[in-house]
């Protein structure tokens, strides 16, 4: 095996981690019907390149790699469909976490790259986050998420709502004072903030522990006080 450095780690676990996303969201009616309990045990992998299989475990003792869980199929019709993903994408955090640290260990990472290996992965919402925010149906549209990446943009939002000229831009921004829904705080450029759709407050990512990362794959963000009020998970809906 070709030595990796920590970013190779990083990218072949995000192909990975991007094929078995697919799977449980946007390819879920495919992986469901493929996962006949009929079959033998069946395991489901992500491959470096995005893509995901579904097949028997590899014939080689020991394996290359760690394996994915066996006999993914078996409890399929015992659960509903939406908790049997669920299921899945656990599992499938596990397996890929393995993987990465299984290359760490063969190449011979020390502690400092093992931390920042952790921390590399640790930035990504997990599939299991994923699978269980968007039930069967993964966010394709990201572009729309009501999120503050810096001041720049927020300003260019005004300019375009509100038709103002570049001579209003600058009263604009002199009068700008939004607050953090939880600390009160006002806005500083270059911090990350989100907006809840449902209060129509703004918020610092740091004080409802939403990192830019995660934020990409809401669709509706819901602050801590509005997520509160009924909370249902989804795989128990009907």
């Amino acid at each position: 095996m070709v030595p990796l450095s920590v970013e190779d780690v990083c990218s072949d676990f995000k192909g990975r981690r991007a094929g078995l996303i697919k799977a449980l969201t946007t390819d879920a009616e495919e992986f469901y019907q493929l996962c006949d309990p009929e079959k033998e045990n069946l395991c489901l992998y992500g491959l470096p390149n995005g893509q995901w299989e579904v097949k028997l475990p590899d014939e080689e003792v020991p394996p290359e790699l760690p394996e994915p869980t066996l006999g993914i199929n078996f409890p399929r019709d015992q659960m509903q469909a939406k908790e049997w993903l669920a299921l899945v994408a656990i599992r499938s955090d596990l397996w890929l976490i393995s993987v990465a640290f299984f290359f760490g260990g063969r190449f011979g990472f020390d502690r400092a790259k093992r931390n920042d290996l952790f921390d590399r992965i640790n930035e990504l919402p997990t599939i299991f986050d994923i699978v269980t925010g968007a039930t069967e149906e993964h966010v394709k549209d990201t572009s729309k998420l009501n999120s503050k990446r810096g001041k720049n943009s927020k300003i260019q939002v005004k300019y375009e709502d509100k038709g103002l000229d570049e001579e209003g831009l600058e009263e604009e921004e002199e009068n700008d004072e939004t607050l953090c829904g939880v600390c009160g705080e006002l806005y500083v450029e270059d911090e990350f903030w989100i907006f809840c759709d449902v209060c129509k407050r703004w918020f610092h990512g740091k004080c409802v522990n939403i990192t830019p990362a995660r934020a990409e794959y809401i669709k509706q963000y819901k602050c801590p006080t509005c997520s509160s009020k009924k909370r249902v998970r989804p795989w128990n809906a009907s």
